[in-house]
């Protein structure tokens, strides 16, 4: 059994002392949301208690962040096309009718497309403004390889090593690692298929950065698409 004693109504909270409670939460409500929430969430700190207590910077670094998530998504570029022309087609030798029926040694068939040199390199700079994209692409067979090695020159940049195969669909995407602020980066780039692999690079600093990239391998051909 429950020894516990029912309360009497006059120990009970009357309507006056409840409506007097549910406003005060309400005000306390309101005071949060606009000294805490807003400033942490929204950078809005119409008070200034937000940025006294480090708020404000913490919702101007998420909106920050927010920003730059979506204007990498919409400078990525669109995929690349596969080229209507050969790249380097080797043409057909012209037929010839022998004058005598004597035996004639069938001459070596040719390939349609010769395959990319090995040990091809390359070095190109690239200076961004601050807030402008760049980006490279290699054309490269599938399991090629290349070394490469690029720098900011002493500054930092947003970069994405992805690749597009011939003939992509839209949406498609193959990333090989991106980052954000980063000096400089090096490595050996393995194409996963046929078709274009590169870097793209942003500087969202506030003073012009050059990237200067070097490579060398097994690639057909080296363009800046953007």
């Amino acid at each position: 059994m429950f020894n516990t004693k029912l309360p009497t109504l006059n120990e009970l909270p009357s309507t006056a002392q409840l409506l007097r409670s549910t406003i005060t939460a309400a005000i306390i409500a309101c005071v949060l949301q606009v000294t805490v929430v807003m400033p942490s969430e929204y950078a809005i700190d119409p008070t200034g208690v937000g940025r006294a207590l480090g708020l404000t910077q913490m919702g101007e670094v998420k909106i920050q962040l927010a920003e730059e998530a979506l204007a990498d998504e919409a400078a990525a570029p669109a995929p690349t096309p596969q080229p209507t022309e050969a790249i380097a087609a080797v043409p057909a030798a012209p037929a010839t009718t022998p004058a005598a029926p004597t035996e004639v040694t069938p001459a070596p068939e040719q390939s349609t497309a010769p395959e990319p040199a090995p040990g091809l390199q390359h070095e190109m700079s690239i200076t961004l403004s601050p807030n402008q994209g760049a980006e490279v692409k290699l054309e490269m067979k599938q399991g090629a390889k290349v070394k490469y090695l690029w720098t900011a020159n002493g500054g930092v940049v947003n970069y994405d090593t992805h690749g597009d195969p011939y003939n992509a669909p839209r949406d498609f995407y193959h990333g090989y690692g991106k980052g954000r602020s980063t000096p400089e980066d090096s490595g050996v780039l393995e194409a996963a298929f046929d078709g274009k692999h590169g870097w793209f690079w942003r500087n969202r600093t506030s003073e012009p950065v050059t990237v200067t990239l070097r490579t060398q391998g097994d690639y057909i051909s080296i363009k800046r698409v953007i």
